[in-house]
């Protein structure tokens, strides 16, 4: 007699669908297209997409977005919050889903905060080198 293996662990439920990683995916690329190629508001040309998360439920779509550092990121969401239906409506169209993610549009600060770590690693590093030079000139 030949026993079937449970490929589920007790307690955690179904496994993670990689389906919601994929329309992600998806939403990432052809929001960045439409972006590119349709953008008429002067505050959304120098958006980029860097990451996006879609609910298991495929009805919630979280959009991070970066600008450049002298852009203003409260404008450029405002922008997007103001297209979020347009960009729907060209989802709607070009993915083939049966029911198309709100859109909730989060300004990316990593790296903004990976450069201000830098900086701050910079400034130790140099004022480290400057307190060795004092230390080996009173010495030398």
């Amino acid at each position: 007699m030949r026993q079937e293996f449970n490929f589920t662990l007790p307690g955690l439920g179904k496994p993670k669908s990689s389906r919601p990683d994929r329309i992600a995916e998806a939403v990432t690329q052809e929001l960045a297209m439409l972006l590119r190629q349709e953008a008429g508001d002067v505050r959304l040309q120098r958006v980029s997409f860097s990451r996006a998360q879609v609910s298991p439920d495929l009805k919630l779509a979280k959009i991070w977005f970066t600008v450049p550092e002298e852009a203003n990121a409260a404008a450029a969401l405002k922008a997007l919050q103001h297209a979020s239906g347009f960009f729907r409506s060209h989802l709607a169209k070009t993915l083939n889903l049966r029911r198309t993610p709100d859109l909730l549009f989060y300004h990316d600060r990593q790296s903004e905060e990976a450069e201000r770590l830098e900086r701050i690693f910079r400034e130790l590093r140099s004022h480290d080198e400057q307190t060795s030079e004092e230390d080996s000139d009173e010495r030398g």
